[in-house]
């Protein structure tokens, strides 16, 4: 009897749909599993963020397709993708320079050096300590808690098998052994971000997964404020390959561990996107373990938001605050591994999922087809 799909993906993320999706345009029958009734992990509780600019190295190449893939999908599936690029905020000379460098190092109009009059252009919050910034055109925003669904409600209407509420407790060689029954398929891919150690703790230990948590929030827009693009600030240069590679990078870190200590103890990358109701949705923080603690330090969250009120010129009044979650290691931004032929365990191990997942999926499928 032959197999009824083609292709398994166990885990209805960004990740996995971004499988489904190239898998599908390939001609493929695809079925995907997930545990829960819908999406909810990191896949929606980020920024919705698409910084494909700041990357760099093999992360650039998958987010330059990735960013294509959105715009099409986003038309094809019904949901929103805003070009509206990302403004980068340097409130000091050393920021500006790696800024500038960075600018210097990309093709022309990739990144636009911008002085402070052109930030608060962008970002009219912008307060008077900024000195300058840049602008990257190229990178999107998307909403995840409408995006993500709207992905697999299209993915559905598609021909793709959606198995909600099944747990998936073994993986052989053509079998995938879930909850409610044995799935037979010549190929699976196994993405489900952080927990790749549940079924694959080799792998994991292999590539030193842990568990990132993040702090976020949703704030009330400063009188009505309206942001376009994405927002970074310093803290940024650090966190992003393409910034953080640039010589003044060096003297970012150091006047961050002179003056702002307590910002890198937790981890701060500040950073902002609006969602299309307004809210804004502010981070965030970074704490790794291979098991998160169950408790969260408010001193961390008071850290954040007094950031945010520094950035956004005003007292914050906090709607929502949530944790996210996110697959790390410490030796590559992906992590891809054959246990058996016609299995993959894919992760993206950086917090870039949203941003590069697309362009993951084209690559991890030519290889196992």
């Amino acid at each position: 009897m032959l197999p009824s799909t083609d292709l398994v993906v166990v885990g209805a993320g960004i990740v996995g749909l971004a499988h489904a999706a190239e898998a599908t345009a390939r001609g493929l029958r695809v079925t995907v599993v997930d545990r829960d009734d819908r999406a909810a992990g990191a896949s929606v509780r980020n920024f919705g963020h698409v910084c494909t600019t700041a990357q760099s190295g093999r992360a650039l190449e998958y987010a330059r397709v990735a960013r294509e893939r959105w715009v099409e999908l986003g038309a094809k599936a019904g949901f929103e993708v805003k070009q509206c690029g990302t403004v980068v905020v340097a409130r000091t000379a050393s920021e500006h320079a790696a800024l500038a460098e960075f600018s210097a190092a990309r093709p022309a109009g990739e990144v636009v050096l911008l002085d402070a009059e052109g930030v608060r252009e962008r970002f009219a919050p912008a307060g008077a300590d900024v000195v300058g910034g840049a602008f990257l055109p190229g990178d999107l925003r998307v909403a995840p808690v409408e995006a993500v669904p709207a992905l697999a409600a299209w993915l559905e209407a598609e021909g793709v098998t959606f198995r909600w509420g099944t747990h998936v407790g073994a993986i052989s060689p053509g079998t995938v052994h879930t909850s409610r029954g044995d799935l037979s398929a010549p190929y699976v891919v196994h993405a489900v971000n952080y927990d790749v150690d549940r079924l694959f703790p080799d792998i994991a230990d292999a590539a030193g997964v842990r568990r990132c948590r993040l702090q976020m929030f949703e704030v009330e827009a400063p009188d009505g404020v309206r942001i376009e693009p994405g927002v970074l600030t310093g803290t940024g240069i650090l966190r992003y390959g393409g910034m953080a590679e640039q010589p003044s990078a060096a003297a970012v870190q150091a006047e961050l561990e002179k003056d702002r200590p307590e910002l890198l103890d937790i981890g701060l990358n500040l950073m902002l996107t609006q969602r299309p109701d307004g809210v804004i949705v502010l981070g965030d923080t970074h704490h790794y373990d291979r098991t998160l603690p169950p408790f969260d330090d408010e001193h961390v969250a008071e850290l954040v938001l007094r950031e945010g009120a520094r950035l956004l010129g005003s007292p914050l009044t906090v709607r929502r605050r949530w944790r996210g979650v996110y697959a790390h290691s410490p030796t590559t931004d992906y992590l891809t591994a054959a246990p058996y032929p016609g299995v993959r365990v894919v992760s993206v191990t950086s917090g870039i999922g949203m941003t590069t997942a697309l362009g993951l999926a084209p690559a991890v499928l030519d290889d196992l087809l």
